[in-house]
């Protein structure tokens, strides 16, 4: 009968291979604009094909010569970075466990394989999506929504689907080489103690590229909206606008290669959280059932390959309003699915029973394999039920984010006033299902229960990854139509598409967002367990106290670390923008006749693409150098108790403030397509009223909040959490705990 490493290497095989195929369609595409006899030609007026295919190619190779170059400028950063830290990495983690050369060296060689498969997994995602935004362009222009939205909904597959083979395939690949070394159950431990590194690294590059990514796009969002939109009233992806090549781009190295960064590094921390708290089973159940959180992903490969069939080939998308049906039947059957799927793979792989030593006190849990099944079952459930929440407060379809419409029709300040409190309004029900997922997995399996649920969250990855990228591929799709010149038609369709992308990339953020939640706290319990093993149970043996003088003023601190995250975001995109502003403003005030309703002259667009570039770079690091040093300086100076107070206060105040921005955010964007729909004669009054005017507004205030501080506040929490696991034993080495000062206690 096939084991676990069968089934592992097979999904990861079969996730790689149905990703080469769906590329392979997508590559049959032909970039060539042609006319339809039965429908608008889809040319602009005495335009013709030819011309108007090379402007397709021309800007195709545009937008990729700019996410390729800043990529290529950010990953020789991030390189250099992950080179020095490992050497940190490796001489820490030596010395905290008495210069054990294995340890530390596997360790480093971990952080490094994670880092370096997540920098490919982004750099895949950016190449993907610019390779098929210009198809989805030329696939919008023919009759129908089946073309368009295919290709669209493909290209997010090919991500999906690779990010999940190659994670998979990586990570256990490391596990069984280091089983080589460490062969004896007993020590297996010390393999997913070393594994560690693998999620670290993953979450290092994931921080970069989110934050620089996310600052890239906004600045030249924000600065084309401005100047563009609200300005001189032209649209936002108008050929003339110097920023809107800079803007398409940004979608790319940041929706894209940030979001791909952020998912693989929750994939890789929730697994290694789950290894490390679980590896007692391994002595007992042996190493098929510890490394059941990995057959998960592995089983969910698999389900998300089937659901997929749903949507390009069963129920085939046919008109606008069959767009976001089509999107949300895929998180719901991949869920359902994977239910009956996990209960087999637990019956399979599982002993009867199978023993697990608890987190907190000296308790052994005799667990089954249903108690495990539903630990993974409670977090997909609670995952989609959040989703389907962040549905309604970001959807147009409903009544919140329409309440937010009307607010326009008094001005920009009600329609913040709106927002602002649509995303605070938005986070009840998620955190009240993150808590009551907590409770039932830790009440059933302890912590290693609620490191299931985290997998469960994450277990239809390569959906929520497909449905991910398809918003940014549908959203440059539109920009090309749109410097294209195409027929209005054209964007009328991508821009339909992407507002049903931009619905389920809320819904895709709520299921980040609670993902990150229960595997930093997954990770906290792993932390926990491990200051209990270096000090052979004398420190936290019945858990963490937090009304100790160390920890609760560290968790006061925590709980700051978030928001002065966010501001520091906040205010790069904002300075950011402000230069894109300036220099879209020079080059009209030098060249007006860039304004022209058929220019002869381009603007320089390399101009913008060289503000946001350097902007992002310089802006990155001071943000993710917060969040990498404070947990490894608090733990150092003041030690494990300051560190459990830290961990706790970032966790609890990142949750409410990533759900929040994320849906102010989303509805801000929807709001505003909402009320481009309108009629001039409507009472919203539609594109390019005063209305509309105060809707752009929200919506260039709500793109750092859902593009740039929110979503990468996910990678705070998980971040800070692996990192003190990584150097749990460096920090217990220094004065049994205290940290320099010896404040212990």
């Amino acid at each position: 009968m096939i084991g676990a490493t069968g089934i592992i290497y097979i999904a990861g095989a079969v996730g790689c291979v149905w990703a080469l195929i769906q590329f392979m369609l997508i590559s049959k595409i032909k970039i060539q604009s042609a006319a339809n006899s039965s429908e608008s030609t889809g040319l602009v007026s005495g335009s013709n094909d030819e011309a108007t295919t090379s402007r397709l190619i021309e800007i195709y190779e545009a937008i990729y010569e700019g996410a390729e170059s800043f990529l290529r400028a950010e990953y020789t950063v991030c390189f250099w970075f992950i080179i020095c830290f490992s050497v940190v990495v490796l001489v820490l983690v030596m010395w905290g466990t008495g210069w054990n050369i294995p340890r530390g060296v596997f360790t480093a060689i971990s952080f490094l394989l994670g880092a370096i498969t997540s920098m490919a997994s982004g750099y895949l995602g950016m190449k993907v999506a610019v390779y098929s935004n210009v198809r989805t362009t030329v696939s919008a222009q023919k009759a129908g929504w089946t073309d368009c939205f295919n290709t669209a909904f493909r290209a997010g597959a090919v991500m999906g689907f690779a990010l999940c083979g190659l994670g998979i395939i990586m990570l256990y690949s490391t596990l069984l080489a280091f089983r080589l070394y460490y062969p004896n159950p007993e020590n297996w431990i010390k393999i997913t103690e070393s594994i560690t590194g693998y999620g670290l690294g993953g979450s290092v590059i994931a921080m970069f590229g989110r934050v620089g990514g996310g600052i890239y796009t906004k600045a030249a969002d924000v600065g084309a909206d401005l100047v563009g939109k609200v300005v001189h009233g032209i649209p936002e992806d108008d050929p003339r606008n110097p920023a809107t090549i800079a803007d398409n781009v940004g979608d790319n190295v940041g929706d894209v290669a940030g979001m791909g960064s952020d998912l693989f590094g929750s994939f890789a921390e929730s697994t290694c959280a789950a290894l490390v708290i679980g590896t007692s089973i391994g002595v007992t159940g042996g190493w098929d059932a510890m490394v059941f959180p990995v057959v998960v992903s592995s089983v969910g490969i698999f389900v998300c390959l089937i659901c997929s069939f749903i949507a390009t080939d069963i129920r085939t998308v046919k008109s606008e309003s069959q767009v976001e049906q089509a999107l949300k039947i895929q998180l719901i059957s991949t869920t359902a699915l994977m239910i009956p799927a996990i209960y087999f793979a637990s019956r399979w792989l599982l002993p009867e029973t199978f023993v697990l030593h608890s987190c907190v006190g000296d308790k052994k849990f005799h667990l089954h394999p249903w108690e495990a099944f539903l630990c993974v079952i409670m977090g997909a459930v609670g995952g989609l039920i959040i989703g389907l929440v962040t549905e309604y407060y970001t959807s147009h379809s409903y009544k919140p984010v329409r309440e937010v419409a009307m607010s326009c029709k008094t001005g920009a300040a009600t329609n913040m006033i709106y927002g602002i409190a649509l995303g605070y309004k938005s986070a009840i029900i998620p955190v009240i299902i993150l808590a009551l997922v907590v409770y039932g997995s830790f009440s059933m399996c302890d912590m290693y229960g609620v490191a299931l649920a985290a997998i469960g969250f994450l277990s239809n990855l390569a959906t929520g990854l497909t449905i991910d990228v398809y918003g940014p591929v549908c959203d440059n799709a539109g920009g090309i139509a749109e410097m294209a010149e195409l027929d209005p038609s054209v964007r009328e369709k991508t821009d339909a598409l992407d507002a049903a992308g931009n619905t389920t990339a809320a819904i895709g953020k709520g299921f980040a967002i609670g993902s990150a939640a229960l595997v930093s706290l997954a990770l906290f319990g792993a932390f926990v367990t491990r200051i209990r093993l270096s000090s052979e149970d004398t420190l936290f043996v019945n858990g963490v106290n937090m009304l100790q003088p160390v920890t609760f003023s560290f968790l006061i601190i925590g709980g700051m670390i978030p928001f002065a995250f966010a501001a520091m975001t906040m205010k790069s995109v904002g300075l950011a923008a402000m230069e894109m502003v300036l220099e879209v403003q020079r080059q009209f005030d030098e060249k007006p006749h860039l304004l022209d309703a058929n220019p002869t002259e381009r603007p320089d667009y390399d101009a913008c693409i060289a503000i946001s570039t350097k902007a992002s770079l310089k802006e990155m690091v001071p943000p993710g150098a917060m969040v990498i040093f404070t947990p490894l300086l608090t733990g150092i100076i003041f030690g494990v108790y300051a560190v459990s107070g830290l961990l706790v206060g970032a966790l609890v105040a990142a949750i409410q403030l990533a759900i929040s921005m994320s849906n102010s955010g989303g509805a801000w964007d929807n709001a505003k397509k909402y009320i481009e729909k309108q009629s001039p004669d409507s009472e919203l009054k539609g594109k390019g009223s005063d209305i509309h005017k105060a809707a752009v507004v929200g919506d260039t205030v709500g793109d750092p909040f859902k593009d740039t501080s929110g979503p990468a506040l996910n990678i705070v929490m998980k971040l800070m959490a692996v990192l003190s696991l990584v150097f749990a034993d460096t920090f217990y080495a220094i004065n049994n705990g205290g940290g320099l000062l010896n404040l212990g206690s």
